[in-house]
């Protein structure tokens, strides 16, 4: 069997070798390796894909995030409300602007951000939600849509790892993630489920007036050759990372079925298990898996992971500390406990491997020697 990895991006490279050296290849040799052809295509494929009105490709998903709030003309001081359980980009770009990042505690089932919590966050000063898809299913859109229209806020959404999750509205309406809000935002990084071979991101808009801005924020704030009419930021997507993922994107469907079916294998699996808890499901949205993430109850983690690598089975902690307990995130508003959800999730939380290129032989395996270390972890 072939050892097992959380993400195996090189037996992926190998399955597409030839469309992905065929695109990169001309890129080589016309030697156009910012701002060239591949680059505008992508932005014109990803179009068709998600439906968005503009995608404007940046150098990642971090960039794509602080971008989106320049965009918007946030001021310092403003508040802008996000999960404390997520990745530290999220509420770093925040802080990054002077603006002030509110956290609030998330869904126990689907481990997304709870629409209640953002409900009684809003202030007088509140002008931006920030929902992040988790693990690869859309928070509830809806309902934070609802919220914001009635409060006067933007929603900037963090789909860095639910591209391509649809969303399905009450009105039989169906959205993919990041095009719901007036800004998404998404990544590139090699590991996400549309990866390319470095760093690299994208914003979606509908807004023509939108776009324009970030474009030109993007672009060090200039709209004709060093006339800056923006503060901006340098922030650009390859032509070498945009040739990849014009050869990838055709793939990203039959990649989010892989996933689905990995998932599906181990929610067979483990869902009569009371000490292990599958991923919970929004009614409303689709689930990509970007991650696989089981709820331990009754176990020690640490002794599950070490039985999992002794096996030579990977394992990771998406995430162990929440935002609100980072000590760069330290705020005299927040202390332990105040957001019980976020740190009971952070403290059992195990993500198992989860990608494209599972074999039935290495599932097996896996999902034997996860029964085999909860039976022997048991507090």
């Amino acid at each position: 069997m072939k050892p097992i990895q959380m993400v195996d991006l090189q037996t992926q490279y190998i399955h597409i070798k030839d469309e992905i050296d065929s695109r990169i290849a001309p890129v080589m040799s016309t030697a156009t390796f910012v701002k060239g052809p591949e680059v505008e295509l992508f932005a014109r494929n990803l179009e068709a894909y998600t439906g968005a009105k503009h995608i404007i490709p940046v150098g990642n998903g971090t960039d794509a995030l602080q971008i989106a709030l320049m965009a918007l003309g946030l001021k310092p001081g403003d508040e802008v409300i996000t999960p404390t359980f997520t990745f530290i980009a999220t509420a770093e770009v925040v802080a990054l602007l002077g603006l002030k990042p509110v956290v609030v505690d998330v869904d126990w089932e689907t481990m997304n951000i709870s629409v209640e919590a953002v409900r009684r966050a809003i202030t007088p000063r509140t002008k931006a939600i920030v929902p992040v898809h988790l693990f690869g299913q859309c928070a509830d859109m809806e309902a934070i849509l609802t919220l914001a229209r009635e409060n006067g806020l933007y929603v900037v959404e963090d789909a860095c790892q639910a591209i391509g999750c649809h969303y399905t509205f009450t009105d039989g309406t169906q959205k993919q993630a990041g095009t719901m809000g007036e800004i998404g935002c998404t990544s590139f990084f090699p590991s996400k489920n549309l990866g390319c071979y470095g760093d690299g991101g994208a914003l979606f808009t509908d807004s023509d007036e939108l776009a324009e801005r970030i474009k030109v924020i993007a672009n060090h704030g200039m709209t004709v050759r060093y006339h800056h009419d923006l503060i901006g930021v340098n922030s650009r997507l390859d032509s070498i990372q945009a040739a990849v993922l014009n050869a990838k994107l055709p793939h990203l469907d039959s990649y989010t079925l892989a996933r689905q079916e990995a998932a599906a294998r181990y929610d067979e699996a483990f869902r009569d298990m009371p000490c292990l808890l599958v991923p919970g499901r929004n009614p409303q949205s689709e689930h990509v898996f970007h991650q696989y993430t089981l709820r331990l109850q009754g176990l020690d983690r640490a002794a599950v992971q070490a039985y999992l690598k002794e096996a030579g089975i990977p394992s990771m902690v998406y995430y162990p500390i929440p935002l609100h307990l980072q000590k760069a995130y330290a705020d005299p508003r927040y202390r332990e406990g105040d957001f019980p959800v976020a740190e009971r999730l952070a403290a059992c939380v195990l993500s198992l491997p989860m990608h494209t290129c599972l074999t039935d032989e290495q599932m097996d395996y896996i999902i034997q020697n996860v029964k085999q270390a909860v039976a022997k972890s048991a507090i």
